[in-house]
């Protein structure tokens, strides 16, 4: 038997930085608040309780407890230290998740109780059993996978970088764009949690010109200042393709989209011959899918200039992980690179900081820290 009560009201995100809700960067740790669940013997999971029109509110979410269950043979019992909520949770709100039903998403969580000979207790978890306190897992489930031991790598990095966030980036710009040394990319939602992955990693692959689109003016100063882009403007200032054409006055060779609409017309016009699109999501058109806005005008263009246009499947490419964390565990060890994360701290603030990273609250990989 399990009990419901409704989810708490949005806006309850703690600051932790400077420049925006609950933001931390790097791999310093967060400011300790209330509502950090510890081990009880009561697990919570949010449940999808009806379906959205037009951007979430709290209302659509509940709250289910039960006892912390026991594994059977053969799983473990984790408990979530971090969730991670992401762009593509907004797309199974309309169909992909079940009304009543728990939500999905990515975790990490420690093993507190198994009957599985692949984990032990202590062990560290990756997993998709998110949007909850506890969670059994077994060996060979999707996307379960016990963290690798790499000194001197923060835990955030395993749910950005290294997880399927930095995975994403690292396929779109090695197998779907094929980027070579000294050619120039532009980025869109370039501050989000895949968009400056994408930037990292270009940069250490030899790009040229690196191009980003953010949506406030401090995001734009950061993608410059810290994440290594060498021009970058807000989307508000004006049409897409006009900025883009004076941040990238000789064109583009790739382009990483993460948010269709003007920006794909606007690369498409940027984009020299034989150009590259990785399309990686569509946010600008998440909150109407039953009302899709019309193909770019110049999406003849695609022929015109032989481009080649490719959607961005992560689940296609598990077998890419090693090869991502050998390139760039070196580099998180070293300090060269590091995970570009906001962190909302509690269980209780998930639908905050769900709510948040759609309005575009976050810089990074917007990320739940729910146990210590």
């Amino acid at each position: 038997m399990t009990t419901q009560r409704p989810t708490v009201p949005a806006g309850t995100t703690h600051t932790t930085g400077t420049t925006g809700p609950a933001r931390t960067t790097g791999t310093t740790g967060t400011t300790r608040t209330t509502g950090i669940t510890h081990t009880t013997g009561i697990s919570r999971t949010f449940h999808l309780a009806a379906r959205p029109h037009g951007f979430p509110t709290p209302d659509l979410f509940t709250v289910h407890e039960a006892p912390v269950p026991e594994p059977s043979p053969g799983t473990a019992v984790v408990e979530n230290l971090y969730l991670s909520v992401d762009p593509y949770h907004r797309e199974e709100m309309d169909s992909g998740w079940d009304v009543g039903a728990p939500r999905e998403g990515r975790a990490l969580g420690r093993v507190i109780a198994s009957r599985a000979p692949e984990f032990a207790e202590g062990d560290l978890v990756l997993h998709r059993e998110g949007w909850r306190t506890h969670a059994v897992v077994a060996a060979g489930d999707s996307g379960v996978r016990k963290v690798p031991s790499h000194d001197g790598v923060p835990l955030t990095a395993y749910m950005s970088l290294l997880g399927g966030t930095g995975l994403t980036a690292y396929v779109a710009l090695t197998r779907t764009l094929e980027l070579r040394p000294g050619q120039d990319l532009f980025v869109s939602a370039a501050a989000g949690g895949v968009g400056t992955a994408v930037g990292r990693m270009a940069r250490l692959l030899g790009a040229g010109r690196i191009v980003g689109s953010a949506g406030t003016p401090a995001k734009v100063a950061r993608l410059t200042e810290v994440l290594g882009f060498d021009a970058a403007f807000d989307y508000h200032d004006g049409p897409v393709g006009e900025l883009l054409a004076q941040a990238a006055p000789d064109g583009i060779d790739a382009y990483v989209d993460n948010v269709g609409g003007d920006h794909l017309a606007g690369a498409i016009s940027a984009l020299r011959e034989h150009g590259r699109i990785a399309w990686v999501g569509a946010i600008s058109q998440y909150h109407s899918a039953h009302e899709p806005p019309a193909a770019p005008r110049n999406l003849f263009d695609i022929v015109e200039k032989s481009l080649r246009l490719e959607g961005v499947m992560v689940r296609n490419y598990r077998d890419v992980q090693q090869e991502l964390e050998d390139f760039l565990v070196p580099h998180l060890r070293t300090g060269a690179v590091v995970p570009e994360v906001t962190v909302v701290e509690g269980f209780e603030r998930t639908v905050d900081g769900f709510l948040g990273m759609l309005r575009g609250e976050n810089t990074g990989k917007m990320l739940i820290r729910i146990a210590d």
